[in-house]
């Protein structure tokens, strides 16, 4: 694996020196779960890194899924990027304020639409506010620009390629839900899903992966989190979770380690704990 030439993060220094370039481009993709009544759209109005704009998971996706945030289509991803200002040519840094949910997740998305050069900024706001860096509350008019979808499919598993997996599994499936959950020992957040997992698939909480700074773990300590928990990463992997949001954050630090083409199952356990022809494990 070719680790040290991925790089998936920046720096809080690093952002702090190129925050005024042209060709970057900041994005506030903060997600909050309901039950924790927290509201991600206003707090970025009250304070956001100079010049960010506001990706909303749950307005960037399809709302024809009574799913929540499920993927868009590339036609409506490409014009809700636009009107951010967001697009060809620039270097998109995604942060948000919730340990990399959904900065991770957008910065999936960019890369499932096609846009390569987009990165995450660790440690997110928090890391940023403790070291005195400037915030502001002042509204960002964007100027659109144009954004090329090319979707990449590889990237994504639905449903019935989870269902695939179960009578013959090619693919390790990797659950970032805490062990209470994954073992169906601690209740689901969102009310009507059973609780449990999906057959075969293993536990690694994406919180393991994080520092006490909400910083992700260094690449050596991340090896040891997939080593203890008997990944093999030259295996093809799918990650999942509970909404198909910190499956991402599995995803971006297995990017860290050289594996590019991890796959995230959109639905997750929402989907999957939520029907009843579906089998369980716990």
């Amino acid at each position: 694996m070719a680790a040290a030439q991925l790089e998936a993060l920046v720096s809080t220094a690093w952002l702090g020196q190129h925050l005024a370039a042209p060709d970057v481009k900041v994005v506030d993709a903060t997600y909050f779960l309901p039950t924790l009544r927290r509201d991600a759209k206003a707090e970025y109005a009250a304070q956001h890194l100079p010049g960010a704009v506001f990706f909303d998971i749950d307005d960037i996706a399809d709302d024809s899924s009574d799913l929540p945030h499920m993927l868009p289509s590339a036609a409506k991803f490409s014009s809700r990027v636009r009107k951010l200002g967001l697009g060809d040519g620039v270097r998109i840094v995604l942060y948000d304020n919730n340990r990399f949910s959904a900065s991770a997740r957008a910065w999936w998305m960019f890369r499932l639409f096609g846009h390569d050069d987009v990165v995450v900024l660790d440690g997110g706001l928090g890391k940023w506010l403790a070291e005195g860096r400037p915030v502001e509350d002042a509204v960002v008019v964007p100027t659109e620009r144009h954004f090329t979808a090319r979707q990449n499919n590889l990237l994504v598993r639905d449903l019935e390629q989870i269902r695939s997996q179960i009578v013959q599994p090619s693919e390790q499936l990797l659950d970032a839900r805490s062990a209470g959950r994954f073992s169906g020992s601690e209740a689901e957040p969102r009310a009507g899903l059973r609780s449990g997992h999906i057959p075969h698939s293993i536990n690694l909480p994406y919180a393991d992966l994080l520092g006490p700074d909400g910083t992700l773990l260094p690449r050596p300590k991340l090896a040891e989190r997939l080593a203890t928990a008997q990944v093999d990463p030259r295996r093809p992997i799918v990650t999942t979770c509970g909404s198909g949001v910190t499956a991402c954050v599995l995803a971006l630090a297995l990017y860290q380690l050289g594996v590019v083409d991890v796959a995230v199952y959109d639905g997750s356990w929402t989907e999957w704990g939520g029907r009843r022809d579906t089998p369980i494990a716990t």
